[in-house]
């Protein structure tokens, strides 16, 4: 009989196949058994729970020691659902006080949340109260699948600078991707400095590993504790911020719109960072946080609103003293150099009024009366001036870079969140808006009064006075002092010098102090402290005008610099003035003396937030 090759090369075709298979079962046991680690950490899981254990987060004091911010327990209700076993859920519900409509909307709530997993701890209600914790301590047995973590929250000594310290929050699916120190269900800072410095404040988790028994109950810390990790507490704080300054200025600003910023100039520390109308930072605390927070959001004066470091306002005449350094520096005037003021600034057709005062006048007189038409002329000088720069473009640059030097148009970087850069336009801004070489000063004439496109903070205003009153330098504005057992970064101590020498600052200076003793700002000569001071009305096309101020003291060796804003006041003596210098001699003298007390009453009584135009009041 002859052989039938056909059968036998099918014969090894079905020996490799069958290694094939076998090759294929011993890859696929290598990779479930060495390479993947999931089965492990479910039979892990099975027999262990890593429960997170939070760090207590860092303190908040003020400058001079006074604590601020610290921590108080609470309790969030957790659960590993595929650990839950039937249980009496109205019992459940009872013991923490809701209804069992709102434990299935959070059970519910919880299902759809990003990272959801039957193998691991889910939030199921946050915040438990004293009372609550205690009932669902004492049953938590009848529940399995149920624990309760321990957790902090924020409490308050002081119901003050609430926009410097902000809050903590609930972190979002987008904090989590961002930053993997985060799980669900974590806290992160939300606004102020629990914000910018949360990596500071947080410290670092630990782990409790504890082991269950068969049936998933919890019998014990695994290896009597070995394994498990100590949380490390988050760094204190020392703020920059005096508290007692803090609270005065946020009284002073009660029912007024508007901020105020005080910087010791020789270190760059923010004193006083007032954001009016303010809120109460406990509102933000606790189980209601989400309601008050809508509340917040919706007021019509929105006082989450950082007005201090985040409104862009027209700076008005407190932008005149940094327009006459750049004249000095630029060599357009000198120190006697007279302008005309026939009631205002007339060029041809264009008319800028201005009250009444002798004239002509030079740089000081000019500062001491506000003379919008001697600015007007500076800068119409130094943009038109062919002869020096070439075209009005190239000179308006010139003058923008003197100003972005001081502070103007860019972030300062201070160490808050969300500061705002104001807005200081450049040539090709004007270029677009009235062509290429078809515009001049006269075109623009507005900006050189601190008006038109020309936007400030009031960190950014309140910076430029403490440069002059420095003399020609400053330290980045911040509100954090010291970081516990760490060093402060450098920008912090770093000195920055505008393109401005030195030398033309005392002149400016000078101006600044004649305001006070017999000019604008007269309000602000105390009898034993030399002030300097710049008023501001800024043209406000919503309605009234604000009122401005920037001041420092002692003249010759300062120690504070202020900024004050007020929407809708009127004029800066009005407001801006008044309140400035009770913030200059509060801190300077620690009260106020009784010949003042009639200001003082005249600023807490008084109420300009009926002219904002908001309906609400």
């Amino acid at each position: 009989m002859r052989k039938d090759y056909r059968l036998e090369k099918r014969k090894y075709v079905i020996g490799g196949f069958l290694i094939f298979i076998a090759l294929i079962y011993l890859v696929r046991l290598f990779d479930l058994q060495i390479n993947d680690s999931k089965y492990k950490a479910y039979a892990d899981n099975n027999a262990f729970l890593n429960k997170t254990v939070y760090p207590s987060r860092g303190l908040i004091y003020d400058r001079n020691g006074e604590l601020i911010v610290f921590n108080q327990p609470a309790y969030d209700v957790m659960m590993i659902p595929r650990d839950v076993q039937q249980f009496d859920t109205l019992d459940f519900c009872h013991t923490l006080n809701i209804t069992r409509e709102q434990f299935d909307a959070r059970l519910q709530d919880m299902k759809r949340s990003p990272g959801y997993s039957t193998y691991t701890p889910q939030v199921l209600i946050t915040h438990l109260s004293a009372e609550d914790y205690g009932r669902l301590q004492e049953k938590l047995y009848r529940y399995p699948g149920f624990f309760i973590q321990k957790r902090i929250l924020r409490q308050y000594n002081h119901k003050t600078a609430a926009n410097v310290l902000g809050n903590i929050r609930e972190v979002s699916q987008a904090d989590i991707e961002r930053d993997p120190y985060y799980q669900r269900g974590d806290y992160c800072g939300d606004l102020g400095i629990e914000k910018s410095y949360d990596e500071y404040l947080r410290g670092h988790k630990g782990v409790e590993v504890l082991i269950r028994d068969a049936h998933g109950r919890i019998q014990g810390r695994y290896l009597d504790g070995a394994l498990d990790v100590a949380p490390v507490s988050g760094r204190n704080l020392k703020l920059s911020i005096d508290l007692e300054l803090q609270q005065y200025a946020e009284s002073l600003m009660v029912n007024k719109i508007g901020a105020v910023v005080a910087i010791q100039p020789k270190t760059g520390e923010i004193l006083a960072m007032v954001s009016s109308p303010t809120y109460d930072p406990t509102l933000l605390v606790g189980r209601q946080r989400g309601r008050e927070y809508r509340n917040l959001v919706n007021n019509p004066y929105k006082p989450l609103f950082d007005r201090s470091l985040m409104a862009a306002y027209p700076p008005g005449s407190t932008f005149k003293p940094g327009q006459g350094l750049i004249l000095l520096q630029e060599g357009i005037i000198n120190t006697n150099t007279a302008y005309p003021c026939s009631h205002g600034f007339i060029s041809g057709g264009l008319r800028v009024g201005c009250h009444g005062h002798g004239s002509p006048l030079p740089l000081k007189p000019a500062l001491q009366t506000s003379c919008n038409a001697f600015f007007c002329w500076g800068f119409k000088a130094l943009v038109d001036k062919r002869s020096k720069y070439g075209t009005p473009a190239d000179a308006f640059e010139v003058w923008k870079h003197h100003l972005v030097s001081m502070g103007y148009g860019y972030k300062l970087g201070v160490d808050m969140p969300s500061e705002s850069r104001g807005f200081i336009p450049n040539a090709p801004f004007y270029n677009k808006v009235y062509g290429e070489g078809r515009w001049s000063a006269n075109t623009i004439i507005s900006v050189s009064i601190g008006q038109g496109e020309i936007c400030a903070t009031p960190l950014q205003i309140a910076n430029v006075c403490a440069t002059i009153a420095n003399r020609g330098w400053f330290i980045t504005p911040h509100v954090v002092k010291e970081i516990q057992d760490t060093v402060m970064p450098e920008i912090y101590s770093e000195k920055r010098f505008p393109t401005i020498d030195a030398r033309w600052y005392d002149e400016v200076a000078e101006g600044m102090r004649m305001a006070v003793t017999g000019g604008t700002c007269r309000l602000t000569d105390l009898p034993d402290i030399k002030v300097a001071g710049k008023t501001g009305t800024a043209q406000n096309p919503h309605g009234r005008d604000h009122s401005a101020f920037i001041g420092f003291a002692p003249y010759d060796d300062p120690e504070i610099a202020v900024c004050v804003y007020v929407e809708n006041a009127g004029f800066g003596a009005t407001f801006g003035v008044p309140i400035g210098s009770l913030v200059i001699e509060k801190y300077l003298k620690g009260s106020i003396p009784p010949e003042r007390k009639y200001l003082e009453d005249r600023m807490l009584e008084s109420n300009t937030i009926i002219y904002s135009g908001v309906k609400k009041h």
